[in-house]
């Protein structure tokens, strides 16, 4: 079945006392044509020539060629009598998920994409939507291919040891990219591996940029975590405290006081903070600055979207603080495939799960650059030599996933607003750290003694390796 493309209109489902109003396929909006669509969802599990028929859904469209394309050859080829129907929700994909699931039109499988797409595991597994896949992750083939024994996080992929999907690729810690020709320009030969040296490069530019060129720009899209973040964390800092189960936000401060002196150097890309993430993207690639940090989609955006042909653009790791790496690098896993509790066909779900995953469909996703390998196995699988750019920003062994620090319901600004604030200088480091700290750990302390959430401690939590300590969860 060709993939079909749904753009959701949430104001009117929200609205909607069913729960099945939804926006129709092929792109188009109209509650009729979802509710059909929904429907499809919970017809008979039959197809026309006998075939168990297995739902898909997912909210990638990115790679839907090469998707379709390995779809119809398991359908015409597979000899287990499975026929996979994809579907591509582009809007609110996990609202969307609850709601089928509650109206009795889910799909059997779900796909997870970067970021887990807003998703909160945790809801979904304590609401019981989601099938537990320990029993079926051992299998030896899939284990082979996706080192599933090895790639399971808690609060990604995994709650309190029942494991719901795997992931098969990732997308990469942030990197810094930057235009070599600016670069070289302003006297600098190797990129600096420090923050102050990256303020300086910065500065160097800018002023032998003579108004035309910058040495850097942000954008007015989460600039924190854009590649600040991933300094504070290959230096060691981050926001929870995991051995004494706490929010601490005291080590920022020097990275807040550094990255402002970019304001104060005048180095920045004049108006470049209150412009969105393409707008600069598109300056970058016009030579307009010299330094721009983000994660490995760039590889696509600087390949296709934003061509860069003016300059040959450079990748590094990001700077730390002294040029020593004291901490894990956050990745984000990626396409992985959950199973539906209300499957009436589990075990072809499963098989369909495994064909996702195998190495056939995987070798050419990775080779066709949609994202990296998270595998050792399928990293020495691939020639790295078809992804393009992409190869420019494999994994580094500092690079990890740390358990999913507890979801807290704060009054005000979250971190990543209140810290860029303070970089910007609109209020100091110490009034900014005193600030979060106060109201994280109060809203935590409530939230624990409210039963919302428990508290997660890691007594021998080591920063280089996140994933490797011992789980506790308290409620108090």
């Amino acid at each position: 079945m060709k993939k079909r493309a749904l753009s959701f209109m949430m104001a009117g489902v929200l609205a909607a006392a069913s729960l099945t109003g939804c926006s129709g396929g092929g792109g188009t909006a109209g509650t009729t044509a979802a509710q059909n669509q929904a429907g499809g969802a919970a017809e008979s599990k039959e197809g026309t020539k006998g075939e168990t028929v297995i739902k898909v859904w997912t909210n990638d469209r990115h790679d839907s060629e090469y998707v379709d394309q390995k779809i119809s050859e398991f359908n015409e080829t597979n000899d287990k009598g499975i026929k996979i129907e994809m579907t591509v929700v582009t809007d609110d994909y996990a609202n969307m998920l609850s709601m089928a699931y509650s109206s009795g039109t889910a799909p059997d499988i779900a796909g997870i994409s970067a970021g887990q797409s807003g998703f909160d595991l945790k809801t979904f597994a304590d609401a019981k939507i989601l099938e537990p896949l320990n029993d079926r992750i051992t299998d030896a083939d899939y284990e082979k291919v996706t080192e599933a024994s090895k790639l399971q996080y808690e609060g990604i992929d995994m709650i309190d040891g029942n494991v719901y999907w795997i992931p098969t690729g990732m997308r990469s810690g942030v990197r810094m990219e930057y235009n070599k020709a600016l670069v070289e320009a302003a006297g600098v030969t190797e990129f600096p591996d420090t923050l102050d040296g990256v303020i300086d490069l910065a500065k160097k530019v800018t002023e032998n940029g003579g108004g035309k060129n910058y040495g850097v720009a942000f954008t007015s899209s989460v600039p924190f975590i854009r590649w600040i973040e991933g300094t504070c964390e290959t230096s060691g800092i981050y926001r929870y405290d995991y051995k004494n189960g706490e929010f601490n936000f005291d080590g920022y401060k020097p990275v807040i006081e550094k990255s402002n002196q970019f304001f104060k150097d005048n180095s920045v890309l004049p108006g470049s903070v209150s412009q969105g993430v393409d707008a600069m993207r598109a300056q970058f690639a016009e030579g307009a600055f010299a330094l721009w940090g983000n994660a490995s989609q760039e590889a696509g955006v600087f390949t296709d979207q934003f061509p860069v042909t003016k300059f040959d653009w450079g990748v590094s790791t990001v700077p730390t603080l002294d040029g020593e790496v004291k901490g894990a690098l956050t990745i984000q896993p990626q396409k992985g495939y959950m199973m539906l509790s209300s499957s009436k066909n589990k075990d072809a779900a499963w098989e369909v799960i495994k064909f996702f995953s195998s190495e056939d469909f995987l070798k050419g996703y990775l080779e066709g650059g949609y994202c990296l390998p998270i595998s050792g196995y399928m990293s020495n699988a691939i020639d790295s030599s078809k992804t393009g750019r992409l190869a420019d920003f494999k994994l580094q062994d500092y690079e990890s996933v740390y358990p999913a620090v507890p979801a807290v319901a704060i009054q005000g600004d979250d971190y990543i607003a209140t810290l860029w604030n303070a970089i910007l200088g609109n209020v100091s480091a110490d009034d900014a750290i005193k600030d979060l700290n106060k109201r994280y750990n109060e809203a935590l302390d409530n939230d624990v003694s409210m039963g919302k959430i428990k508290r997660l401690i890691i007594k021998d939590f080591d920063p280089m390796h996140p994933n490797a300590g011992t789980i506790e969860y308290l409620d108090k």
